[in-house]
């Protein structure tokens, strides 16, 4: 079953700024309804739909709280549908800059347990919200958010890159559980991005630095991003699932 972006209705966890908002200006740039979920930034989430227009609206949930989501599924689907497509893009606080992060010998496993709490918990809990929706229509389509430092950590952040690397787990269990419901389940990781909240402390000199070495010579922007997203999420991928693509101008392969 395949249905064009435009007959889709988007959850997009973590979506009031950044590489988020890009994403959900995506969408709403192919027809789709979004609804952009935010945890703290409601007034960046509110403006962003009322920028987008009456195809967008915003929605306040923890997406580690199941009671949370669920009434925010339920609001969703009061005001457009109950989402047909999840992206799963929130992130726990983290900002990157390589010269703040913890080392390993000062590394505590409540670091690593708050950033997968909401890559990996965050995952699992609106899927679990969604999985009846999917099994009732035979369709649908989730797309977590990776990053390209599991593969190539040339900057340790431990902790993220712990969950992100335990996300991708899920993402590709979940794609084989949930394939026979008519679901697919892909990530699609970046590097670092030009720019975002979350990148906005990184120094000019390793943005650079890191587009001197990628193959296009330049930082993926989070449009560029976006654009993989709609990617799984459109009739073209109907084949593909349990997928990780890295978005990063080539800098980092397989």
């Amino acid at each position: 079953m395949t249905r064009p972006i435009s007959d889709l209705t988007v959850l997009v966890t973590g979506a009031g700024r950044g590489l988020g908002a890009a994403i959900a200006r995506s969408f709403a740039s192919e027809g789709a309804q979004v609804a952009i979920n935010y945890r703290r930034s409601e007034s960046a989430a509110k403006d962003l739909a009322r920028e987008i227009g009456p195809k967008a609206a915003a929605f306040k949930a923890d997406v580690t709280d199941p009671d949370q989501v669920s009434g925010m599924i339920a609001a969703i689907t009061d005001h457009f549908a109950t989402p047909d497509v999840l992206v799963h893009n929130a992130l726990a606080d983290f900002t990157f800059n390589g010269q703040a992060r913890s080392h390993l010998d000062q590394l505590t496993w409540a670091e690593i347990a708050q950033q997968s709490e909401t890559a990996v918990g965050g995952a699992l809990t609106c899927m679990q919200a969604l999985q009846p929706h999917f099994t009732a229509q035979g369709f649908g389509r989730v797309i977590t958010i990776g990053t390209n430092l599991v593969q190539n950590p040339v900057v340790p952040y431990h902790e993220y890159i712990a969950a992100k690397a335990a996300l991708m787990a899920l993402t590709r269990t979940a794609a084989k559980e949930l394939g026979p419901l008519g679901v697919t389940v892909n990530m699609v990781s970046g590097g670092l991005l030009r720019t975002t909240d979350a990148s906005a402390a990184t120094p000019d000199e390793v943005f650079d630095l890191i587009a001197a070495q990628t193959p296009l010579g330049r930082v993926t922007t989070p449009q560029e991003m976006a654009d993989a997203v709609l990617f799984f999420a459109s009739p073209w991928a109907r084949a593909v699932t349990g997928q990780n693509l890295i978005v990063d101008g080539g800098l980092v392969y397989g």
